[in-house]
Parts: structure tokens; sequence; C-alpha cells
């Protein structure tokens, strides 16, 4: 009785084959699954918020005007709004859009502190200038990816209690930002 090597080695050569064809119907089980079920970030994927009871509750409620835009074309989608009036010396109003090239821009405004407000908001950018939009001055901050237009308004309500910083913030470019800054009307409702 002797080993014949010849049907080991033949042995060996199809558990090789065999291991490898299973891995094979394993990727593509693995990518049908992923193609059907999961999300791709289509535009269609994209939830969309109408924000026009937000906006009227936060114009009746905000110490300051609050800025919406008008006349802006239809592939600008909002995607998310708040108002959050918690702390009233510090109340924030956010309304954030996709512009047409999917690039994120958001609307922010807050009455508190300007600073910590512009840090927080734009991601600690850096200012870097300022710009001209609808004959008001804008300040630009920049911070790689994220990029912001921003401008401080007196208010004369004392509820306010001191300006308010209005900025048109994302990582859309700043002709996009400057675009929704100029569609920007304030306004309060009592």
């Amino acid at each position: 009785m002797g080993d014949d090597g010849g049907v080991a080695s033949k042995r060996g050569k199809q558990t090789v084959r065999d291991m490898v064809l299973s891995m094979a119907v394993i990727m593509l089980v693995v990518a049908g699954i992923y193609a059907l079920f999961l999300p791709h970030g289509t535009k269609e994927s994209i939830t969309q918020v109408d924000y026009s009871i937000e906006l009227g509750q936060a114009r009746r409620a905000a110490p300051y005007p609050v800025a919406a835009p008008s006349g802006l074309s239809g592939q600008w989608r909002a995607t998310s709004v708040t108002y959050d009036d918690s702390d009233p010396k510090n109340a924030q109003w956010h309304l954030g859009f996709l512009d047409p090239e999917n690039q994120y821009a958001a609307i922010e405004q807050s009455n508190g502190d300007a600073a910590r407000f512009i840090s927080d908001k734009t991601r600690a950018s850096q200012r870097s200038g300022s710009q001209i939009v609808d004959g008001q001055i804008w300040e630009r901050y920049d911070g790689g990816r994220y990029r912001a237009l921003v401008r401080e308004q007196p208010v004369t309500s004392a509820a306010a209690a001191g300006p308010v910083t209005t900025m048109v913030t994302g990582t859309a470019p700043y002709d996009q930002l400057a675009q929704l800054a100029s569609a920007l009307r304030f306004a309060r409702s009592s």
C-alpha cells in the first residue's frame, strides 16, 4: 500500500477552486444587495422640507426680522429648518438648502454673541474680506470646504438684546451664497 500523491494533489486543487468559486458567489450576492437596497445619494433620495409653517412661527416669535429667500428657482431645495428660542438672548433660526449643483447652503441667524455664533456656524472659518450683495456689505469667511457671507444688523427691538447676525454659509461657492443672500427677505409677524 502506497500513498498516491496524485489523488491528494488533485483534491487540494479542487478545494482551492471550490473556495474561490464560493467567494465569487458571495461577492456577487453582496454586490446585488448593495445595488438593490442601499441609497446612493441621488436627487430623488434627498428629503425636501416645506418650511412655511416654521417660518411663520419664527417670524411671530423671534425678537428680530427672520430671513428667508424669495424668488429662488425650484432647483434650490430646502432640506432642513429649525427655530430655537429656548434662550431669548440667543434665539437661532436655521434654514438649509441644496443648491442646483447639490452643494449645501444655509441661512443662519442669531441675536446672541456674534463671535461665538460665527465660529460655530462657519466651523471656525477665518475672515477673508468682504463682498457687496445688493448694495449691502457682507463679510466673507473661508474655511476651505466651508465658506460664509456674514452681516450684522442693528435691531431696534428691546427683545433682540443687541445686533442680529445673519449668515449664508455652506459648501456652495461664493457666487451661490451671494445668490441666496440676494434673495433674502427679512420680516416679522405679529
